[in-house]
């Protein structure tokens, strides 16, 4: 079975026993949390889609907190001695989707 399930605002395609980083979210290693948001189905060629899906993804957050690749963001005027040097790290949640039901 296949799902598209909406995460902290973002989509992401998942079938059971499925491990992948979301955008952090609450809770702490092995911590089990659910997902309702589910925006389509696919189950052995039946498509359901829309307001129609009544399945919720179950996952388990293998890791709480795990920040990405350093993104630098460097602002300058030519000419004028103006630099500015900014950066940060995404913080990521890694989890392991355990069923769709």
């Amino acid at each position: 079975m296949l799902a598209v399930v909406k995460i902290a605002g973002q989509q992401f395609k998942v079938k059971a026993g499925d491990s992948l980083y979301v955008p952090h979210i609450e809770g702490k290693t092995g911590d089990q949390v659910e997902f309702a948001e589910v925006l389509m189905t696919d189950n052995n060629g039946s498509v359901v889609a829309g307001s129609d899906v009544k399945a919720v993804v179950k996952a388990e957050i293998i890791s709480d907190l795990i920040k990405g690749e350093k993104v630098i963001a460097f602002k300058m005027k030519r000419r004028k001695g103006f630099r500015k040097k900014h950066g940060h790290r995404t913080q990521y949640t890694h989890i392991k989707v355990t069923a769709i039901a």
